[in-house]
């Protein structure tokens, strides 16, 4: 079932690098802007939102749109670790209001060493 929006999680990775695999996958990125402490522009048609050190080290790629060329957050995880070899990390599936804590820090972590399900406390 195809997700609203996509969220993923990215280490170590630059904006510049992102706009060049957006605009690969996507269509091209419109020029960044920064609004406090996050950057927004569009690739092809769709909002994007980078929010630089969202959990520590941790980069937020939010794709406002469900015309993503991906299904779900795993996919486009999954496109994002082939394309720029930097470990990513999504839920596992759509988020829900009134979701345990336990059920919110479950995550999906793709890296060099394949994926694997993890407890992500992100709080």
């Amino acid at each position: 079932m195809r997700q609203p929006d996509i969220e993923i999680y990215l280490k170590d990775a630059d904006h510049n690098v992102i706009t060049a695999w957006l605009s690969d996958a996507i269509g091209p990125c419109g020029e960044w802007r920064q609004q406090g402490l996050t950057w927004k522009c569009h690739a092809g048609d769709i909002p994007v939102t980078w929010l630089p050190k969202a959990v520590g080290k941790w980069h937020s790629l939010f794709l406002e749109s469900d015309a993503t060329p991906w299904d779900d957050d795993l996919a486009c995880a999954r496109a994002a670790f082939a394309a720029l070899n930097v470990e990513v990390r999504c839920a596992p599936g759509g988020w829900q209001e009134g979701e345990t804590d336990d059920a919110a820090d479950r995550w999906l972590r793709i890296s060099a060493d394949g994926e694997q399900e993890i407890v992500w406390r992100t709080e």
